[in-house]
């Protein structure tokens, strides 16, 4: 399901698989499937700093994760399959539909509405195999691949619907954590069922311009929640001097996130799927590089929600955990982005979480906003780290592990 395949073209009413020589350019119904995770993203983040606790912080990460997954594995799908076709356009609709069911109970995931998110989950993945299976039966090793699949979601559903239905507090969130702990990593070791193996080698290839504009696309979501957050929590409540600081401070957080994630990794990214001599391991490694930096991004906009409410008195070392740890956890996901890419890491990366760690039992004594002062002046560092190492240099061609 979300591997390519080197099959055969398809007819007009042959199985609506890929034709291997057709563009993959992004179509307009994908970017309007994404409109639903600028919601999800935008409760996320505002979760999160509702009775901040490591409890929430936990819920928030499992909800984040299974919202990521459904965009992940449909993306992956649209890469394989035609969305001209009708039939693809339908399937898309219908994940589009879930995931904003699955959004509508993310306020209350772990309260009354905890088997209204678990179901549609689950409705999601088993309801795209059972579609999918019947559909390419004339293609049989994509049937067999869509099989696979289908038997480790069925899998995952136990404790995804136990957890919905009859646990409550930490005994959900631990179901759901085992859950999402059998969807990943299946993912990760290609789907291996007895009596059909893994899905072969020859079936994880991907199409570098397809899959490198959805995951940028993606990374821009997440971006818009930290926009949204700084637009709509920016208000004269306090001195008009420190919300405006408060204001650019967000800002320009904001945007040096994006300039350290497209600096040569992000716009590389085509070229080294394609150069790759197994293109197939993005496939395996970018949904969690990229759920890392998401990550990041949704809980540094959690930070500027808090920094924004109230950006003066001392910050709470759990307003520190997030003003910080957004930002450090970016950082992470992208030192292995760029591994991903060049087969390195810059110091600037884990130089920058080193330089969060180190100011962060400082920040508990001063203000929120000096916190988050702090926190962009780290980015600052890495983005000048960045300039300054490429500078003067020729472009500098990816080189992904092998």
């Amino acid at each position: 399901m979300p591997f390519a395949t080197p099959e055969q073209p398809p007819t007009g009413n042959g199985p609506p698989v890929r034709d291997p020589e057709s563009p993959r350019r992004v179509t307009l119904l994908e970017l309007f499937f994404d409109l639903v995770y600028v919601v999800a993203l935008a409760l996320i983040s505002r979760g999160l700093v509702t009775h901040l606790s490591w409890e929430r912080a936990l819920q928030s990460l499992l909800i984040l994760m299974a919202i990521w997954w459904t965009w992940a594995i449909t993306t992956l799908v649209t890469d394989m399959y035609d969305p001209q076709r009708t039939e693809i356009k339908l399937l898309i609709a219908a994940v589009m539909f879930g995931a904003l069911l699955m959004t509508t109970a993310i306020p209350h995931a772990f309260d009354g509405r905890g088997l209204v998110f678990a179901g549609t989950y689950v409705a999601i993945h088993l309801g795209r195999g059972l579609f999918l299976m019947p559909t390419v039966r004339r293609h049989p090793q994509t049937q067999r691949r869509a099989a696979r699949i289908f038997t480790w979601f069925a899998v995952s559903a136990v404790p995804w619907l136990l957890g919905g239905g009859l646990a409550h507090g930490a005994a959900r969130a631990w179901l759901w954590a085992l859950a999402l702990g059998i969807d990943y990593l299946g993912f990760r070791l290609a789907y291996p069922v007895p009596g059909l193996g893994v899905i072969p080698e020859h079936q994880r290839n991907v199409t570098a311009e397809h899959l490198s504009e959805r995951y940028q696309q993606f990374f821009i979501i997440a971006l818009g929640d930290a926009i949204l957050v700084i637009g709509t929590m920016f208000s004269v409540g306090h001195s008009e001097l420190e919300h405006v600081t408060a204001f650019a401070v967000a800002f320009v957080s904001t945007l040096l996130l994006w300039r350290i994630y497209v600096h040569k990794s992000g716009e590389l990214l085509p070229q080294a799927i394609s150069s790759a001599k197994q293109p197939g391991r993005f496939l395996l490694t970018a949904p969690y590089t990229h759920l890392l930096m998401v990550g990041g991004v949704v809980t540094t906009a959690a930070g500027f929600d808090l920094v924004l409410h109230q950006p003066s008195g001392r910050t709470p070392p759990a307003w520190a955990a997030v003003i910080l740890g957004g930002p450090a956890l970016f950082l992470g996901g992208r030192a292995a982005f760029e591994y991903e890419v060049f087969s390195r890491v810059s110091v600037s990366r884990p130089g920058g979480v080193l330089a969060l760690l180190t100011i962060a039992p400082g920040v508990l004594f001063l203000p929120p906003l000096v916190a988050a002062t702090g926190a962009m002046l780290v980015l600052v560092g890495v983005a000048v780290a960045d300039y300054l190492r490429s500078r003067g240099r020729p472009p500098e061609a990816p080189s992904p592990p092998h």
